[in-house]
């Protein structure tokens, strides 16, 4: 049986981790349109972040899965709105920052706790009750708004404190908006599937892939820190790669059967 689900679950774990290493970055084409548009285009970047953000939106997974009454998921979601809003928008106007790889490795950790929680880890292994589920989820929500506040604080956002001030709003109210769109989505698709014995049966099969995003989140994240010299950018470090090409001598290894071919 888990042959037949757990292979197709797991390529799907990998092609979210994937995505998600990518999900990041701030692209000069998105920097030079935020310097050429107004606050709108601040808007759209904050929905598209969100929706390509895949460890919010993997938390968020987490954190609905089991709720089943929309009461329940309001108010999770409100705490986690409020925890986030307070860190992107106080955090970016008082730039206030850290290097983002290791935020975002903080970010994969909130996702396996999460699933941790959802298969009932601390009861399983730690013989002990969950944390108060409200102030996790608020504790996070405000971990997650500094992860988007280290990616807003790329951008051009201006000396003027009035402007700045509506420019990290306009990026806030965006990233409300994807999170609306996402949760939408999420909890239609897992009301649909409570209504089927399946849902019993791969809950717990599900919740341990999250935790493997999650961890894969975490070792990319850590990876990306261990490898980039420079945290005020996303790239790559080729000069680190051109050093190790030269430690292995590579580039001076020149082969001489072939060349009469």
């Amino acid at each position: 049986m888990f042959g037949r689900i757990g292979r197709p679950l797991l390529g799907v774990v990998f092609l979210i981790a994937t995505l998600a290493a990518q999900a990041h970055g701030i692209s000069e084409a998105d920097k030079q349109r935020m310097l050429d548009g107004g606050y709108l285009q601040y808007i759209g970047l904050g929905a598209s972040h969100m929706l390509t953000g895949y460890d919010h939106l993997l938390f968020l997974f987490g954190v609905v899965f089991f709720l089943t009454k929309f009461s329940d998921v309001a108010k999770f979601v409100t705490v986690f709105t409020l925890g986030h809003c307070i860190t992107l928008i106080s955090a970016t106007f008082l730039q206030i920052t850290w290097n983002f790889w290791l935020v975002d490795a903080l970010i994969a950790i909130s996702v396996m706790y999460k699933a941790f929680d959802n298969n009932g880890g601390f009861q399983k292994h730690l013989n002990c009750n969950s944390p108060n589920l409200l102030a996790v989820v608020f504790g996070f929500g405000l971990l997650h708004g500094f992860g988007l506040s280290t990616r807003l604080q790329q951008l051009p956002l201006g000396e003027d404190a009035v402007a700045m001030l509506m420019r990290i709003l306009s990026f806030n109210v965006g990233v409300e908006l994807g999170q609306i769109a996402a949760l939408t989505v999420m909890v239609w698709v897992l009301s649909l599937w409570r209504k089927h014995a399946s849902f019993s049966r791969f809950s717990t099969l599900a919740n341990n892939c999250l935790m493997a995003v999650g961890a894969l989140l975490l070792l990319m994240q850590l990876h990306g820190y261990q490898h980039d010299s420079g945290a005020e950018e996303f790239r790559f470090p080729t000069k680190e790669h051109e050093h190790a090409h030269e430690d292995l001598e590579v580039d001076k290894s020149v082969q001489t059967d072939r060349e009469s071919l």
